[in-house]
């Protein structure tokens, strides 16, 4: 539920809008919206503090915490982010814990989210986490809760976010409940769920596969990456040595090697069902396809310093206000009672630094795109108590949640079932589709409701992640980061790090589970397809960890880039998945960095910068010789197609203002609509991410293939070059009808615009004055899909004909860290570090981040103090 579907109740528009017209005309309307903003400024006394802390923000708000025990430092920053993103804060943990209609009342989609949500079972999770995870970190999460319950103390919801008001006209005004520190180990699982990657290629295979019948084409849809093009993160001796795997022993009651014949499913409306419930689970980070991130560490032999340069910009969700808190936690004096010396990226509910640089390493993530989940086939019993494994049935175990929902007297029970893969999803999520995949002959008969769904994940698993949050935060070395990183098991990610005294490196963590071969499967049995749970062969066998997973300390290339491309060379290591980016970005970047490398030029802190803000597009590289060699005579169309040739002169740069640019986005989306439309169920949404690019980039050299034709011509056979001739043709109209007949007065900004919108007060059903409030106003946006500078959109067309351009996915913030300067170190948020609308830090930054601006970043005392606007000083109450 990204868009307040809340709103929907009956009557909710005319009350709301009736409301606000009210408090506006009695002039408090000002005061309504100004109440909840925090002091900042002067000193308080609090009684949950042990001695003094000061928080001084600079003109953009960001916050620096000095303190003098690391308890104090944790209260501090939990009050901090209480008086700057409490609403965001309780939105998330109602979410996390399955609890959503709890605070918009009775909204289907909601109640949907509950539903899917408990049957995963985050928060019991979490709760077993807390018992994992040590006794430091267990006190310093709950130093955090008390910091947010101290200034929760007293306070009405009204005084905490503007968005109580709101909700209270709808589904009346919700409790605030003091926080406790099992909602900030639950918010790791929302991470791991935008960020699992490879459950939605799973899924598509399955339905692509129910549709077409085709092993071969849905095979296409998803090709080997381009390593003869585009490097792997690490190579050669760095690289992994692959495990001995050795399969288990089929259970009793195994089947025969022969194929199962293919069952022809009607499951479009399943699939479509699924996805509406997946969807429904809100992306409180932002993930599938289309989302990703940029990372790169240069050694200081390339640079002007001779100190490393470290660079990272995560590729998430659009959302108001951006998903990052920027925060620095600083001990007074280093000790073994304080010893926080850090600053960066935070998320609000969660204590600790994510990404960003302490006084002698820096580091940044990116997703690394392993596979971490799959979907497992049950057979179960008649009555649904049970499941097959061989000849045996296993009971299931059970559990019923109780999902209370504001407005309505009785709560909604829900029956979760287990397996021994994990809560069989299919009771939520539908996935017909799913267990209608064709099995082994001799696999047990699915029976008249076809096979139920149970989904793997390792975040279903609890770990101690938290743990290594805090030990990354304080890590001083390399031996030091790679053994903090190994405690981070969800989601995996890439770490690329550098210290102040030179060395550079990438390590990467997570829980990577290891999947037996599987001789006789019909579809590859390598976890990108639904496996058969009655059969032990498919089980996980172990995870991997420690020196499995890749690493490499000060390569000899002097640089590491990690921007989601293949982390070793596919073939080489199939564990860890094959579902990753196509590496368009990152094989940009490196261009950028070897080739001045090459020249021998000294590499600057600006020059990174630049690096990130890269626009230029190389995949329009691939496809325009197809385009410009076309021997078209409409006029009309020759107009548009010179602005590419422009364009192409001009380094194909996907710039704000570049017609040759918006000219080309509106081909592609048309390109791919005339190429698949035809073939594919509308279910399946053809989205701006590297996989698509890759399949047109081999499609594009096959001029005959079944792809070009359009099914819906009769005794017709299409060709790749009419396709692309009614595609150029298409856009020209399109552009024509929304930008003007004139081609060299497009813009790609125009179309491309970013629009953060409120979580929960933003879409479109919601009363103009809400929206004015909540909403910021568009911005041109330059950049685009797979693109270094990567705002992302979707090539969707709609009924008319048109796309929507508008960004989607975006670099949800930047930073670059000078290690032999911290002090010289830029970075810049996406939207602001406030999440009230009412205060000018919550939108201060969207302008500098549309245009490309980087602010400093001040991290010594001095540097602090100098660039400190207001100054806060709690005092210990005696």
């Amino acid at each position: 539920m990204t868009k307040s579907q809340f709103a929907k109740r009956a009557g909710i528009f005319t009350a709301i809008a009736l409301v606000v017209a009210l408090v506006v005309t009695l002039g408090v309307g000002l005061y309504t919206v100004r109440r909840p903003l925090p002091t900042t400024d002067g000193s308080i006394r609090l009684s949950d503090f042990a001695a003094p802390v000061t928080i001084t923000r600079d003109e953009r708000s960001v916050p620096t915490i000095t303190a003098e025990t690391d308890a104090d430092l944790m209260r501090a920053q939990g009050y901090v982010h209480a008086q700057d993103r409490f609403f965001e804060m309780d939105y998330r943990r109602h979410v996390t814990s399955g609890r959503l209609a709890e605070l918009v009342g009775d909204v289907p989609e909601a109640i949907q989210a509950d539903k899917v949500i408990r049957t995963l079972g985050w928060r019991r999770v979490a709760e077993q986490e807390w018992k994992l995870i040590s006794q430091e970190s267990r006190d310093l999460l709950t130093a955090y809760a008390d910091g947010v319950n101290t200034y929760l103390k007293g306070r009405e919801a009204s005084e905490l976010g503007v968005e109580y008001t709101v909700l209270g006209l709808s589904a009346g005004t919700p409790d605030i409940e003091n926080w406790d520190p099992i909602d900030s180990l639950a918010w790791l699982k929302a991470m791991a769920w935008d960020l699992k990657n490879n459950f939605e290629d799973e899924l598509t295979r399955a339905h692509l596969y129910a549709a077409l019948g085709d092993l071969d084409r849905v095979q296409q849809l998803f090709p080997d990456y381009p390593i003869q093009d585009n490097a792997p993160i690490v190579a050669g001796p760095n690289a992994p040595t692959a495990p001995a795997v050795t399969s288990p022993a089929r259970l009793s009651g195994e089947r025969d090697s022969a194929l199962g014949e293919y069952r022809d499913p009607t499951a479009a409306a399943a699939f479509a069902s699924a996805k509406a419930a997946i969807s429904a689970v809100p992306q409180l980070i932002g993930g599938g396809e289309g989302t990703g991130s940029n990372s790169f560490v240069i050694s200081g032999a390339h640079t002007d310093t001779g100190k490393p340069i470290l660079a990272n910009d995560p590729h998430l969700g659009v959302s108001q206000p951006s998903v990052w808190h920027q925060v620095g936690l600083k001990c007074k004096q280093l000790s073994d009672s304080c010893t926080f010396d850090v600053s960066g990226f935070s998320f609000a509910g969660m204590p600790g630094v994510v990404i960003g640089h302490n006084h002698k390493i820096a580091w940044g993530l990116t997703n690394t795109g392993a596979d971490v989940t799959d979907f497992f086939l049950e057979r179960l019993s008649a009555d649904g108590t049970a499941y097959q494994r061989g000849a045996d049935e296993v009971p299931l175990t059970t559990r019923t949640e109780k999902l209370a929902v504001a407005g309505v007297e009785e709560p909604i029970e829900l029956t979760v079932r287990e397996t021994g893969h994990g809560p069989i999803v299919s009771d939520v999520l539908g996935l017909a589709d799913v267990s209608a995949l064709p099995v082994p002959a001799g696999s047990p008969s699915a029976g008249s409701n076809g096979y139920a769904v149970s989904l793997a994940w390792t975040a279903l698993q609890p770990g101690a992640t938290m743990d290594a949050v805090f030990a990354i935060d304080r890590a001083t070395s390399a031996e030091e980061i790679a053994a903090a990183a190994a405690k981070f098991e969800v989601p995996a990610q890439n770490i690329v790090w550098a210290s102040t005294d030179g060395d550079i490196g990438y390590v990467m963590p997570g829980k990577i589970p290891v999947r037996g071969t599987v001789s006789d499967a019909v579809v590859p049995a390598d976890g990108t397809w639904p496996r058969p749970g009655w059969d032990a062969a498919y089980d996980w066998l172990d995870y991997l960890s420690g020196d499995q997973l890749p690493r490499v300390t000060n390569p000899e290339e002097g640089f590491v880039v990690a921007a989601n491309q293949a982390i070793v060379a596919p073939g080489d290591r199939p564990f860890l998945g094959r579902d990753f980016d196509y590496g368009y970005r990152s094989q940009q970047l490196r261009g950028r960095i070897s080739e001045d490398i090459a020249a021998g030029t000294p590499i600057t802190t600006e020059m990174a910068e630049q690096y990130m803000l890269d626009d230029a597009n190389p995949f329009a590289e691939k496809l325009l010789p197809a385009i410009l060699r076309l021997d078209i005579e409409d006029p009309f169309i020759k107009e548009a197609i010179d602005e590419l040739r422009t364009w192409q002169r001009d380094g194909l740069k996907q710039s704000a203002d570049a017609p040759g640019a918006a000219y080309f986005a509106s081909v592609w989306a048309h390109l791919v609509s005339g190429t698949f439309d035809d073939d594919l169920p509308d279910s399946i949404a053809i989205s701006g991410g590297s996989r698509w690019l890759a399949v047109m980039t081999e499609l594009i050299d096959d001029p005959q293939s079944s792809w070009w034709d359009d099914r819906t011509t009769i005794n017709v056979r299409e060709t790749r070059d009419e396709i692309l001739t009614r595609a150029l043709t298409n856009a020209r109209y399109e552009l024509t009808n929304v930008q003007g007949k004139e081609p060299g007065r497009w813009s790609w900004g125009d179309l491309h615009q970013f629009r953060p919108t409120h979580s929960l007060l933003g879409g479109a059903d919601i009363p103009a004055p809400v929206r004015w409030l909540v909403n910021p106003a568009p911005v041109p946006a330059s950049g685009g899909s797979s693109i270094v500078n990567a705002t992302g959109w979707s090539p969707q067309l709609d009924k008319r004909g048109r796309g929507d351009y508008q960004v989607t996915t975006a670099p949800s913030m930047r930073m670059v860290v000078d290690l032999s300067d911290l002090d010289a170190s830029s970075w810049v948020n996406l939207t602001g570090n406030s999440g009230h609308p009412a205060s000018r830090h919550y939108t201060d930054q969207i302008e500098p981040w549309a245009s490309g601006e980087y602010f400093p970043w001040p991290f010594s005392a001095d540097a602090v103090a100098e660039a400190a606007t207001q100054t806060l000083v709690i005092e210990p109450r005696e």
